[in-house]
C-alpha cells in the first residue's frame, strides 16, 4: 500500500508532481507502490494494471499517469491507455490530440503501437481514449482488447489503464477481468468503508487480483503514522546532496 501524501494548504499538489518534484514524498510514494507491484512474490510481473477507484474524483487518473512516469524512469517501455471511455482526460493532462485511440484500435483491429503517441516522458506513450462510443463496458471487456493487450507485448513492457469508478460502471469491472490486476486508488475520508469493501467483492468476482492500494489525500498532520513516515523520508532525503554525495 502505498500512500500520496500532502499538506492541506489550499493549494493543489502539482498533478504530474513525479515530474515537478520528483524528490517529494508523494513522488517517492508512487516509486514505492512500483517497486511493491514488481517484487510481489508474483510467478510473472503483471503487464497489464488498470488503475481504478470506487467512486468519482478519487485521483485515479493523476495517480496512473503519475506510476506511469516512475515506471518510465525506472526504465520500462510503458503505454497509458485512456479506457475511461466516458470521461477520459489523459489527453488533456498530457496535452495531445484526441481524434484517434482505443475505441479506434477496438472497432478497427488496429494494434496499440499505431495509435499511442509519445509524450515528453522517454519510454511512455499514451494511448487516449480516441472519440466516445456508444457502448463502453462491451467494448473494453471484448476479445479485442485482449488480443490488443496480447499484441502490446511487443512494443512495450507494462501497459496501465485508467479505467471508471467500479462502482458507477461496469466497464472497470470488464476491464479488470481482462488484466493482470488491479491497483485501487482510494481518497482517504472520501468514500464509506462499505462502498470499498463492494468494490473489492465486485474485482475478486472477474477473478482479477488488486496487486496494491493507493491512498489519496492523506492529511500529514492529522495522521500520525503517515507523518512519522513522511519526517523520516525527509531526514532520508537531505543525507544526501543533490549529486548523492554527502
Amino acid at each position: 500500500m502505498a500512500q500520496h501524501s500532502h499538506k492541506r494548504t489550499g493549494r493543489r499538489p502539482p498533478i504530474l508532481i513525479t515530474q515537478t518534484e520528483p524528490r517529494s514524498a508523494a513522488s517517492e510514494a508512487y516509486r514505492m507502490l512500483r517497486t511493491n507491484i514488481q517484487f510481489a512474490g508474483l510467478d510473472q510481473a503483471p503487464r497489464n494494471i488498470v488503475f481504478t477507484s470506487t467512486g468519482p474524483g478519487e485521483g485515479k487518473t493523476t495517480s496512473v499517469a503519475n506510476f506511469g512516469v516512475v515506471a518510465a524512469e525506472a526504465g520500462s517501455r510503458v503505454c497509458l491507455i485512456d479506457s475511461d471511455l466516458r470521461r477520459p482526460a489523459l489527453h488533456r493532462l498530457f496535452g495531445l490530440q484526441n481524434g484517434r485511440g482505443l475505441s479506434t484500435a477496438l472497432l478497427h483491429g488496429l494494434p496499440l503501437a499505431e495509435l499511442a503517441q509519445p509524450t515528453a516522458t522517454p519510454n511512455l506513450s499514451v494511448l487516449t481514449s480516441g472519440p466516445m462510443p456508444p457502448n463502453p463496458a462491451e467494448l473494453v471487456g471484448s476479445k479485442r482488447m485482449r488480443e490488443l493487450f496480447e499484441s502490446a507485448a511487443t512494443d512495450f513492457d507494462l501497459v496501465l489503464c485508467d479505467s471508471p469508478p467500479v462502482i458507477s460502471v461496469t466497464d472497470g469491472i470488464a476491464l479488470s477481468a481482462q488484466c493482470d490486476g488491479v491497483v485501487l486508488v482510494i481518497r482517504v475520508g472520501a468514500i464509506a468503508h462499505e462502498a470499498i469493501r463492494r468494490a473489492v467483492e465486485q474485482i475478486e468476482a472477474v477473478k482479477s487480483r488488486i496487486l496494491g492500494v493507493l491512498l489519496n489525500s492523506v492529511d500529514l498532520r492529522r495522521d500520525g503514522y503517515y507523518y512519522k513516515y513522511y519526517r523520516y523520508y525527509r531526514h532520508y532525503q537531505g543525507y544526501y546532496s543533490e549529486n548523492g554525495k554527502k
